[in-house]
């Protein structure tokens, strides 16, 4: 097996005579793969139905001679001009009546007849044209399926869509008006076309309705995905076929996305934000790989500063070690944005390997490296995958259900991003070098779990239900977070008591709840004879006053309104235990929570904690492959908790004490 090492490529970007050398740079450096052509519709097709594909030929035929593979990127996320001279409503409207701009990319209608029938037809022609061609090895649809905040629209084909969307699932307007609480502010439909999408602010229309326009909005670009995978299937079947997703991006539902095609890939930009949350960035690349249970790629990578205030530079080492994180955490395929910095357009300063004069430096020599590592380590990772005792569930339904509880202030009505429930449960898994699935509950069974975590999940339906009581009843371990079970599947409140239909789980309910304003902190203390230690935490944001039914208390609030009450209760139910925290938990809480389960439920702990390492490993029949990262600028050691490893790089062996220098990466296979 050949790990896909490679670049993002524009030779339309450049000069003919420059194509040689970039392609020499690229053997040299080990690439075996490039994408191509995702943006190059006007490139392609410079007039409607005249086709110019003589140059990609050219590109892909000089590749081709150095070993290097091709995935060619449909270009239907930036349509050519003369498509939006001509038909002006494929551009998408926004939620306040305004067209989206010309002359950009992510700026059309899903639903728009017109510009679907485009998209079939340069889909079509690629795939006719190049099905054949031994140097393409595959397709990505499209380009970040959202970005730019295109995933809505309030065009006339949208609203039309929305409507009948709501006729298939509802079958009536009498269930509608019922199901979603429409009688509130008397807004009742006695016609499909009364109907409209809910409009900015949100937080003044209807919950229920909110999100089913999300629901259908979500819908909307997996159909318009699905029609460029038909096409492609149908005339390349032996090519594979994916999409560049966005990590943690959350208006979409990426289960869903990811569902018709052969494998993820997704775009991966660690110094993004200033302050880089290590958890958060590892987070990404586990939600990615859990969404098909399989290897995935790496599409864009970060290989220069990015178009932020004040970029900072990728430092010595940087590339290499999100590299290798990349593959530890479950990557058969890294590919780097993007092979030069273009000198024109809005990209003008996102970096890529070379700067804009071409000319191979640091970060150059650092690809090179890590290319020549990679080869060294691809016969090891073969047939290996990242295999995980603990999870986390995971529904876009109902992060959209949170991120709709927004106050008039326009924020969160807990006071928190739809991810920190679970980027909470996360961060103390990450913490330990506990390897973490992100499971569907609508869908997967969660069996094979000794630990899972249910992060505020407040939408309900009887498969959720059954899947959770069935995951515990069997022996498993269940840990929700506030609000969970409070709403049904249509985001309204339950009218019994919540927990709702959960509350014989969890053997409790919940007896009152209050908000926690700004810096206003309540702290709890744990139970030793329950959670294996006595501790103080603080928490915020939330706090529930949680009435103990054949629950035991596992902590208590310490001090305030609900002094002495349980915040935390561990409940037994069938063969294993379900654990409720009715608060918003410190992560030194969180932390405690995750050393007890990993006692009591034997979790496997990759190796050693330490600040700044991050350690994962992937396991095959040929054996298991461990991967220490260190994002500190310092040296670690870590201790081998009686393992013995060979060096996969060096070929020494390790034994007792592992050191592990600052921004690098020791790979390693067990031998005992």
């Amino acid at each position: 097996m050949s790990l896909i090492f490679g670049a993002d490529y524009y030779p339309e970007h450049w000069p003919e005579k420059r194509w040689a050398k970039d392609v020499d740079l690229m053997s040299k450096a080990g690439f075996n793969t490039v994408r191509l052509a995702e943006f190059a519709w006007s490139k392609i097709e410079r007039e409607e139905g005249e086709y110019n594909f003589e140059w990609l030929d050219k590109a892909i035929s000089m590749l081709g001679k150095k070993g290097i593979k091709a995935i060619i990127g449909t270009p239907t996320a930036a349509p050519p001009p003369w498509i939006v001279k001509e038909h002006p409503d494929v551009l998408r409207l926004d939620g306040h009546g305004r067209r989206a701009t010309e002359a950009t990319r992510k700026n059309y209608c899903p639903n728009n007849a017109r510009y679907i029938e485009y998209s079939r037809r340069i889909a079509e022609k690629l795939a006719l044209h190049y099905k054949d061609n031994p140097n393409v090895i595959g397709w990505q649809i499209d380009n970040e399926f959202g970005c730019h905040a295109s995933e809505l629209c309030y065009c006339e084909a949208c609203i039309k869509a929305f409507r009948d969307w709501l006729k298939r699932k509802y079958q009536s307007l009498e269930e509608l008006n019922r199901a979603c609480g429409l009688i509130f502010w008397g807004q009742e439909y006695r016609s499909w076309d009364e109907i409209y999408p809910p409009r900015p602010p949100f937080s003044m229309q209807n919950p229920s309705l909110n999100l089913e326009w999300r629901r259908f909005s979500s819908d909307s670009w997996v159909r318009y995905q699905e029609i460029q995978v038909d096409i492609i299937r149908k005339h390349a079947p032996h090519q594979i076929i994916t999409h560049n997703f966005m990590g943690l991006y959350k208006d979409l539902d990426y289960f869903k996305l990811a569902e018709p095609l052969d494998l993820v890939s997704f775009d991966y930009y660690p110094m993004w934000n200033r302050e880089v949350n290590l958890a958060a960035s590892a987070m990404a690349h586990d939600v990615m790989r859990s969404l098909k249970k399989k290897p995935y790629w790496i599409m864009e990578l970060q290989s220069g500063a990015v178009r932020t205030e004040r970029a900072p530079i990728p430092r010595p080492g940087e590339i290499r070690l999100w590299t290798i994180q990349s593959v530890a955490r479950g990557a058969d395929g890294t590919i780097y944005f993007r092979w030069r910095s273009c000198r024109f357009g809005c990209e003008e300063y996102w970096h890529g390997i070379l700067d804009h004069d071409g000319v191979p430096r640091r970060r150059y020599s650092e690809v090179k490296k890590v290319s020549e590592e990679l080869r060294k380590i691809a016969p090891h990772v073969a047939g290996t995958s990242v295999e995980a005792e603990a999870a986390i569930a995971l529904d876009y339904d109902n992060i959209w259900a949170l991120d709709l509880e927004d106050d008039y202030a326009d924020k969160n009505y807990y006071g928190i991003s739809s991810w920190q429930p679970a980027l909470d449960c996360y961060t103390a898994l990450y913490s330990r070098n506990i390897r973490v699935d992100f499971v569907n509950p609508t869908v997967e069974n969660m069996g094979k779990y000794k630990a899972v975590f249910v992060p505020s999940m407040m939408l309900l339906n009887d498969r959720i239900e059954k899947n959770l009581k069935s995951y515990v009843k069997e022996g498993g371990f269940l840990i929700a977070t506030p609000r969970t079970g409070a709403k049904d599947r249509n985001n309204v409140i339950v009218d019994e008591p919540l927990p709702g239909r959960l509350a014989d789980l969890f053997g409790m309910t919940i007896e009152e709840y209050t908000g926690l304003p700004g810096d206003k902190k309540v702290e709890i203390k744990t139970a030793k004879a329950e959670l294996g230690s006595e501790g103080k935490y603080t928490c915020g944001n939330w706090a529930e006053m949680l009435s103990l039914k054949e629950a035991r208390a596992a902590a208590r609030y310490q001090k305030g309104l609900y002094s002495g009450k349980p915040a935390v209760t561990l409940n037994k139910y069938g063969n294993g235990t379900a654990i409720y925290v009715g608060t918003f938990a410190s992560a030194a809480f969180y932390t405690a929570l995750v050393d007890w389960l990993t006692r009591k439920r034997k979790i496997e702990t990759v190796l050693p904690s330490a600040a700044g390492l991050e350690a994962t490993k992937r396991s095959g029949s040929d054996g298991q492959i461990f991967f220490a990262l260190n994002f500190n600028e310092d040296a670690l050691k870590i201790a081998c908790d009686g393992k013995e490893f060979r060096d996969l790089l060096t070929g020494k062996k390790i034994a007792d004490t592992l050191r592990v220098e600052g921004l690098d990466a020791r790979i390693l296979k067990l031998l005992k």
